[in-house]
């Protein structure tokens, strides 16, 4: 009797073929520790090839001394027994290829359905606690065009790490800490008395209008003595300040789970030491801290930095380095075993420095902690902000090109390429504009199910048998895809694959709604086989959904 293995999802066929896989070693007394945990299958280019095609004959033969070819005919034979399984060819050296029945692949359109919101998620990364750090801007002033950049990647990271099983956090670590902001405290008073802004402070417009919400808050703040206005005027701006970047977020759909303030690190309380005095013990334990010309130092050198780093000047002052050795220390203290660093195009120096910190902590460099670097992004014809002036703000460019075309352009290419972005383009309404392209196709899924409706067309039978044209095995492949994308793109830490298959997905969506009604024909009457195709219209729907999500980019359901 043939196995059944329900609904004929990809893991459902991976997992039959792993039973397969494991009996034959058995049988042929070679050592099951050699079958692979996860028997890999792939999606042939060429669909003249079948559903699936694996490999794992070409990867077993060595172990067991037999022909690849031979081993591979032994696998078709027991595979074509599975229900649902049409054809199983041999090709080449060893590769089986593997064609479903048209039922057992149509099955995957309600199973999508059903699983809704959770379609796409899986545990590839179960069991992993991360750290993940991005943006982290001083609050000296608006984000610009970097940071954007830095935001929609980090956060589109953040998704797919969630969707793929990890227990992560997504972090903003404050530098309110040294010179900037006492500059920035002194450029806020300095406009509340009229005056130039100091030399170091920072210009703009927006400096000007933090001082007007100081007085707004603090009326009386000019008639108190001038070291306690100015520490009014740092503290009270910097919270606005900061107030504004997490507003600017939020409207860029970007949200952290902490935001995690650099000054907590120097603090004591009740007579105690700081984090950074600790994290200097912590590491002077480990073996990695000396002393030399009154200053403390850190060995980094051992774990491949260029230099060994001063973590406390002869003066008895606190270096950057030092902060950023209590802020990894803390980030293991709150159990997060893997922290990944999502870095400005500027920062490339901090590579070697972060992993032989981790190095000198005592965790794995290559292993416990990841330093990404986000490239440059310009904008063809953007203006300087009026406000900060020498910057191009995340706001403006927010409401000059829109959170979702801006979000998706910025998630479909790597973190390490330099880009830039056409504006009149992505304000564009037509096939051009990638994201509209997209979300058209999430659209168009949503009219066709409101003209269902109209027609009498419901989901209440389904026949998967019925979802035979070429289109619809197509998109019904793409469709199967889609969790496998969203664990590769988690585990690469790379969102754009996510994007560039949604763009995929949309061209066989529009491809199939060209070539198959849900909707009768005229008069003719409502068949099961336009109710089994609102089951495959609504799951192409809930896919595109749940990809554009991971995007941080919303699905419209009229366009």
């Amino acid at each position: 009797m043939p196995t059944r293995i329900g609904g004929m999802t990809p893991d459902a066929l991976a997992a039959a073929l792993h039973a397969l896989v494991t009996a034959v070693v058995a049988e042929r007394g070679g050592d099951a520790s050699t079958v692979p945990d996860a028997v890999g299958l792939e999606r042939p280019k060429n669909r003249d090839h079948g559903d699936w095609a694996s490999n794992v004959a070409l990867a077993l033969a060595r172990p067991l001394g037999v022909n690849p070819r031979e081993l591979a005919t032994e696998l078709a034979d027991r595979i074509l027994s599975l229900d649902g399984v049409e054809r199983v060819d041999v090709a080449g050296p060893g590769f089986i290829n593997i064609t479903l029945g048209a039922a057992a692949a149509g099955a995957l359109a309600k199973s999508i359905v059903e699983q809704g919101e959770s379609y796409g998620h899986n545990d590839s990364l179960a069991g992993q606690s991360i750290n993940l750090e991005f943006v982290s801007a001083n609050p000296t002033g608006p984000l610009h065009i970097g940071h954007t950049r830095w935001a929609a990647l980090g956060d589109s990271i953040a998704r797919v790490l969630t969707a793929s099983g990890a227990q992560m956090v997504s972090e903003f670590y404050i530098n309110d800490a040294g010179n900037q902001m006492d500059n920035f405290g002194a450029s806020v008073y300095a406009a509340l008395r009229g005056e130039p802004t100091p030399e170091n402070g920072y210009p703009g417009a927006y400096i000007d209008d933090l001082a007007k919400r100081v007085l707004e808050a603090h009326p009386d703040i000019l008639d108190q003595a001038q070291d306690a206005a100015l520490a009014l005027a740092r503290e009270t701006g910097y919270q606005l300040q900061l107030a504004d970047i997490r507003e600017s977020l939020e409207k860029f759909n970007v949200h952290f789970d902490v935001w995690f303030s650099e000054r907590t690190l120097h603090e004591t309380a009740n007579g105690g030491v700081s984090a950074v005095e600790r994290a200097i013990d912590r590491l002077r334990a480990q073996g990695h801290v000396f002393d030399e010309d009154g200053a403390v130092w850190v060995r980094t050198t051992d774990f491949g930095d260029d230099k060994d780093r001063v973590i406390r000047r002869s003066n008895g002052v606190y270096t950057y380095f030092a902060s950023d050795a209590a802020y990894y220390l803390d980030k293991g203290d709150r159990g997060f075993a893997h922290k990944i660093y999502l870095l400005g195009a500027d920062h490339h120096g901090y590579v070697h420095r972060l992993k032989a910190l981790a190095g000198a902590a005592g965790d794995d460099p290559e292993h416990d902690i990841e330093v990404l670097i986000g490239q440059l992004v310009s904008v063809n014809g953007a203006r300087l902000s009026k406000r900060a002036g020498n910057i191009i703000e995340l706001d403006d460019l927010r409401d000059w090109i829109g959170t979702d075309a801006l979000r998706y352009s910025l998630g479909r290419y790597p973190a390490d390429s330099p880009l830039t972005l056409d504006p009149e383009l992505l304000r564009k309404k037509t096939n051009d504009n990638p994201v509209f392209y997209v979300q058209y196709a999430h659209a168009r899924t949503h009219q066709v199910a409101r003209n269902a409706a109209a027609s009498g067309v419901d989901r209440s039978a389904f026949e998967p048998e019925l979802l035979d044209h070429e289109t619809e095995s197509v998109l019904l492949g793409l469709l199967a895809e889609f969790p496998r994308i969203v664990a590769h793109a988690a585990s690469l830490r790379e969102p754009h694959r996510v994007a560039r298959y949604l763009e995929e997905l949309a061209g066989a969506y529009h491809r199939w709604y060209d070539n198959c009604r849900v909707t009768p024909l005229g008069d003719d009457p409502v068949a099961q086989v336009h109710r089994t195709r609102l089951w495959l219209n609504d799951a192409a729907g809930q896919v595109l959904r749940n990809g554009l999500y991971l995007l941080g980019v919303s699905a419209p359901e009229r366009m």
